[in-house]
Order: structure tokens, then C-alpha cells, then sequence
């Protein structure tokens, strides 16, 4: 495919390709709403219930980069589809799931088939785009679906399993699904790399997986177990370990899942460690506020549902204006707007109180994250494809997405551990139930306040003004290309 040469689908593919990402989107905080009726119904433990997110993001993260390369390389479109039916199919599973270890393996299923698909997605569009304004305009609805995309995910979990049940909040996605896979071969171009040797580098995609799932189950069962604990140190050591063998054999391999020079490009390094940070604090606040709205404001799943809309329609509505001035002003402004707001939002947070309310404790802190997250979004996922030549176009779509998808895992385990074990630590000490889950979101908060602003320091220092503005296409090394 001819990258320069306009598609004139172009903008129905578009249609098509946020679709189906948002749906994958939502589907990492749809959950949230819905988890203390799943705990109840297929008997969780409280710790454990995070697992229906992390199983699901760390799948999603850990194989977006082998995603990417099956998209380069065996097709965008066909693996686009591919990673859509398996999506789908798995959705379908998810709903039907009668105990919690068939709901965690179901979404890890679910993240799978959406580490097919982002990839594939973005970079149709990264081809099919020419770069500058045109490009900066479908990025930004990109960017615009998947930030508020765990906003309003949280809303229709809230509707969806009030009047539906929790089961349709994963059964909504297949007739979605159905409808977009009948529709992209008519309105989707195939795109590959040519004379390219077809090397997945499957060792790569196993290793760092595993690693980040050992890493993410000893943080979250370590509050349980002890951290001092010859297990707990065992498992953080075997992680080390998996992710040093990754990093290792990536920079050996002649082929790699992710060529170490990219991230010699300042600008894409950059990116991803703000990438990393921003979903690292934002996965897990979703999580945090909605067991606050629940378990001590005792507002019904409903409620909580439409409480979100403060965040999920600000994010919607702010993300027109966000992308004008991402394209007028470059991405640093915007992005280090965004993530001042998100780290100004989040301290809101910090001061909820167990007889609090809504209106006084959370909706400022809302409606600040609901402007932050389309400033931080779609800046970022402009800025990580800055200038990548249309070869790379999968690894640096796949790279960004994985940042985010492992940071919003790692977070949501870090935040809710904190959370957790300052809970248990008050309650143990006489504290009623209500404001010794205070206490914890509240420490919960702190680190993600803490999280946003280590990525709003990056950004001030790490992202330039003119490497976005007028981006070049770097070729990276030989042995790294």
C-alpha cells in the first residue's frame, strides 16, 4: 500500500478502527462498577478481585508488541480481525463464566485478542494517514476513544448491570465485534512489510509476559503473605530475573520483539515513560473511587455508574479542543496541561472523608481528570509515533500501547495493595469499617498523585517542543532496525 496516496475510505475505516478500540478500552474499566456483584456471585476474595483487571491488562500489554510484529509482517488488516474475532469470542466466554480462575482465564483470552487488535488498529492508521495535520486529526480521535473510553466504561458497567446483570457487560461487545469485522474488508486496505524475514520472536514475547505476571502477583499477594517473606522475595527475584532474560535476549536477537535502539529516539522513549506513568495512575484511581462510592458512600451500582459521567463526558467533550491545540501548539503544552490536572484532580481525592459526599468530595477531582485525560492522551500518542518511519509504524503503535497497558496493571496492583493493607492495618487497630477504607483509598491517592506527577516532571523535562513540531524520521541501527 502506497503510503502517501490518499485512501478515500480512509475515514470510514477510521470509524471502524475506534469501534472496535473502544470497546478493547472499555473493557479494561467496565469491570470496575461491576466487581462486587461478581465477587458475591462467583465468590471472590476482596485482594483477588483486582485480577479481573490485571488478568486481562497484563495479557493485553505483555504480547501488544508480538501483536504489532504479526500485524508488520503477516498483514495489519487480517491480524486486525483475527485479534477482533478472539476478542469477541472470548467476551462471549467471560459472560458465561461460572467460577472466578474461568473469569481470569477468560480475560486474559480477552487481553490477548486486544493485543492483536490495538496494534494492527493504529498502525492502519499511522499508514493510511499522511503525517501532519491530517494524521494529528485521526490520532486524536484515537486519542480521544481511548481516554475516555475507561471513563465511560465505568458508566455502562454501572446501567448495564443494574438492569442487565454483570454477565452483559462482556457480552456487549459481540454484536460489536460481529458488525466491525463484517465491515473491515470493505472499508480497510491491506498493509504488510515486504522482504522482511518472519522471525515472532515467541522467547521475547513468553519471557516478558511471564515476568510481568509474576511481578504483578507478588505485589499483590505480598500484603497477604509478607514482604519480608521468603516467597514474596522469591517471586519478586524469579521476575527480575524473566524480564532481565527479556531485555538480554532482545538485544542479541537478530530479530527482535523490541529493538532496544528505538528507543534511542528521544522522543519515543520519552513518550513511553510518560505513557507508562499516566495509565499507571489511572487504572487504578478508577478502581479506588469506585470501591469508595460503593463501600462508604453506599451509592448503588447505578449511581456509581452516572457518578462517573462527570469524568467520561468532560473527556468527550474536551477532546475536540485538545487535539486543535495539540496540532496548533504542539504536544508538550498539552500534554503537561494534562497531566497538571490529572496530578491536581488526584490530590482532590486525597482529602475524601467517610461521611463525605459527593458533590463536596469528588466531583472537582472529577471533572479536572475528565479535561486531563484527553490533554495527556492524545498528545502522547502523537508524540510516540512522531517521526517513525512506516516500517516501524507497528512497533511504535505497539510499544505506546504496551507502556500503558502494563502501566495501568502494575498501578491498579500497586494502588489497591497500598489501599488494602493501610485498610486492614487501621481496622486491625479498632477503626470502624468505613473509615478504615478510607484511610486506604486515601493512601491509595497519595501514590497515585504521587504517580502522575513523577509523569508531569517528565514530560516538563524529557518530551521538546520542536521534536514534535517538526519530527523526523529516525532509521534505527542496523543491528537494532
Amino acid at each position: 500500500m502506497n503510503a502517501v496516496a490518499p485512501d478515500p475510505r480512509r475515514w470510514k475505516a477510521l470509524i471502524l478502527i475506534c469501534t472496535a478500540i473502544f470497546v478493547v478500552v472499555l473493557d479494561i474499566a467496565i469491570v470496575n462498577v461491576a466487581l462486587p456483584s461478581i465477587g458475591t456471585d462467583l465468590h471472590f476474595a476482596e485482594r483477588n478481585l483486582q485480577w479481573v483487571i490485571t488478568a486481562y491488562g497484563l495479557t493485553y500489554g505483555g504480547f501488544l508488541l508480538l501483536g504489532g510484529r504479526a500485524a508488520d509482517l503477516i498483514g495489519r488488516r487480517i491480524m486486525f480481525m483475527i485479534g477482533l474475532a478472539l476478542f469477541g469470542a472470548a467476551s462471549l466466554v467471560c459472560g458465561l463464566a461460572t467460577s472466578s480462575g474461568m473469569l481470569i482465564v477468560a480475560r486474559g483470552v480477552q487481553g490477548l485478542g486486544a493485543a492483536i487488535v490495538t496494534p494492527a488498529a493504529l498502525s492502519i492508521i499511522s499508514v493510511t494517514f499522511t503525517e501532519g495535520s491530517e494524521r494529528n486529526k485521526a490520532l486524536g480521535a484515537w486519542g480521544a476513544v481511548g481516554g475516555s473510553g475507561a471513563a465511560a466504561g465505568v458508566l455502562m458497567g454501572g446501567i448495564l448491570t443494574k438492569y442487565l446483570g454483570w454477565e452483559w457487560i462482556f457480552w456487549v461487545n459481540v454484536p460489536v465485534a460481529a458488525i466491525v469485522l463484517i465491515l473491515t474488508p470493505i472499508y480497510v486496505r491491506e498493509s504488510r512489510r515486504e522482504d522482511v524475514v518472519h522471525d515472532y520472536d515467541l522467547p521475547g514475547a513468553i519471557s516478558v509476559t511471564a515476568g510481568l505476571i509474576v511481578l504483578v502477583y507478588a505485589i499483590s499477594q505480598a500484603p497477604v503473605v509478607g514482604w519480608g517473606t521468603f516467597r514474596t522475595i522469591g517471586l519478586l527475584v524469579f521476575a527480575g530475573a524473566l524480564l532481565a532474560f527479556f531485555l538480554i535476549w532482545e538485544w542479541r536477537e537478530e530479530e527482535p520483539l523490541m529493538p532496544l535502539g528505538i528507543f534511542r529516539i528521544r522522543l519515543v522513549a520519552a513518550a513511553n515513560a510518560v505513557g507508562f506513568l499516566l495509565a499507571g495512575g489511572m487504572y487504578g484511581t478508577f478502581l479506588l473511587l469506585t470501591l469508595y462510592m460503593q463501600q462508604v458512600l453506599r451509592l448503588s451500582v447505578l449511581q456509581t455508574g452516572v457518578a462517573f459521567l462527570a469524568t467520561a463526558g468532560t473527556a468527550v467533550v474536551m477532546a475536540g479542543p485538545a487535539q486543535a491545540l495539540t496540532t496548533r501548539l504542539g504536544a508538550k503544552p498539552v500534554l503537561v496541561t494534562g497531566m497538571a490536572l490529572l496530578v491536581a484532580g488526584c490530590l482532590w481525592y486525597t482529602q475524601i472523608s467517610p461521611d463525605g459526599s459527593y458533590p463536596k468530595d469528588l466531583l472537582p477531582g472529577f471533572l479536572a481528570v475528565g479535561v486531563g485525560i484527553p490533554f495527556a492522551f492524545i498528545p502522547i500518542t502523537i508524540a510516540a509515533l512522531a517521526g517513525v518511519t512506516h516500517e516501524k509504524a507497528g512497533l511504535a503503535s505497539g510499544l505506546i500501547n504496551t507502556s500503558q497497558q502494563v502501566g495501568g496493571a502494575i498501578g491498579t496492583a500497586v494502588l489497591s495493595t497500598v489501599a488494602f493493607t493501610h485498610a486492614k492495618t487501621l481496622a486491625t487497630q479498632g477503626d470502624p469499617a468505613a473509615v478504615a477504607r478510607t484511610g486506604g483509598f486515601v493512601w491509595g491517592f497519595w501514590v497515585a498523585a504521587g504517580i502522575w506527577a513523577a509523569g508531569l516532571l517528565a514530560s516538563l523535562i524529557f518530551v521538546r517542543r520542536e521534536e514534535v513540531a517538526q519530527p523526523e524520521a529516525v532509521e534505527l541501527p542496523a543491528s537494532q532496525a
